[in-house]
């Protein structure tokens, strides 16, 4: 059994990501918060799924971001002709000796930036399933192990505009994180246009592959009492017998949402995880899960509403141990 993470071991991840912060702020200027959620999930070797109108940075944001982290990128522009094999690969004859090789597709990256996900159908986005859930791909009956760390990072913007469809629920699952991302605020706005008004600045790697392993591997063994187990659990099971819910919350997300408080657990220097950490990020993990009634079908402020209430209904109370 691994060893629990020690204090100096997360104060020096948390140095680390905190050089990670202050490069993206050299490019993207927006809320932190979506900067955090983004390390949480490479923290606990998640992936996320940013949604906004167009204009808003999405892409920017993603791309500093997989740059400062000096690993190996790849972009995907979804378009309604995207076909499965442009993201996995597929084999290719050579005319010259007439044998087929791999030509691997741009899933084989460490970060993968899937642009406006939601502008290709269910078929184009079902070839990432295997690779966000299993890192792996399967090409014509062959497995290929992907890159470790492995990341998806995919944006999409609303599904009420045009050419867009909506990601199917077992796509969705897959999505460590949900964040959206709404406007500027005048002020972050004015200091955008002031920043880019000559020249954009270039963001420099500032960790390599062997480095990001080791935050993950710190943020792995961050320490749970078995409390918060009992209380992630009764989190997402409120939310699977809830009248305005069809399908509730998986088992998938009650442990997402675990690591994920692990994640959150590093950013704050700490070599443990509290229930603050949980009700903090049960909204972008278990809310873009949750199939509504017919109802509320569709109604984002619906499944927050029932994420509200099931903070606000569970309680945590932390059990007596005996003596």
């Amino acid at each position: 059994m691994a060893q629990p993470a020690e204090v100096n071991e997360v104060t020096a991840a948390r140095e680390r990501l905190e050089t990670v912060r202050r490069e993206v702020a050299r490019v993207f200027i927006g809320p932190t918060r979506v900067l955090d959620a983004m390390l949480v999930a490479l923290l606990a070797h998640g992936h996320v799924l940013l949604e906004g109108v167009p204009g808003v940075a999405k892409t920017t944001l993603v791309k500093t971001f997989a740059t400062v982290l000096g690993c190996t990128v790849r972009r995907i522009q979804f378009t309604a002709d995207l076909l499965p094999a442009d993201i996995t690969g597929t084999y290719v004859l050579s005319p010259r000796d007439g044998t087929f090789a791999l030509r691997p597709g741009p899933v084989f990256a460490n970060i993968v930036l899937a642009d406006e996900i939601n502008r290709a159908p269910a078929k184009t986005q079902a070839a990432l399933l295997e690779a966000m859930q299993e890192r792996q791909v399967t090409i014509e009956g062959d497995r290929f192990q992907l890159p470790q760390p492995f990341m998806v990072l995919a944006t999409q913007n609303p599904i009420d505009l045009e050419g867009t469809y909506p990601l199917p629920e077992a796509q969705v699952d897959r999505f460590l994180l949900h964040v959206p991302m709404g406007y500027p605020t005048h002020q972050e706005e004015v200091a955008m246009l002031e920043m880019h008004n000559v020249e954009a600045p270039v963001a420099r790697p500032q960790l390599d592959v062997a480095e990001l392993l080791r935050l993950q591997s710190v943020a792995s063994r961050i320490h749970l009492e078995h409390d918060l187990y009992e209380y992630a659990v009764t989190l997402s099971a409120f939310t699977r017998t809830h009248p305005r819910v069809a399908l509730g919350a998986s088992p998938r997300a009650t442990l997402s949402l675990v690591q994920a408080a692990k994640g959150a657990a590093v950013l704050a220097g700490r070599p443990f995880a509290t229930p603050d950490d949980i009700r903090e990020l049960a909204h972008s993990v278990l809310a873009h899960r949750l199939v509504m009634a017919p109802e509320d079908e569709g109604d984002t402020h619906a499944r927050q509403a029932v994420v509200n209430e099931a903070i606000s209904r569970v309680g945590y109370r932390r059990a007596v141990r005996p003596v």
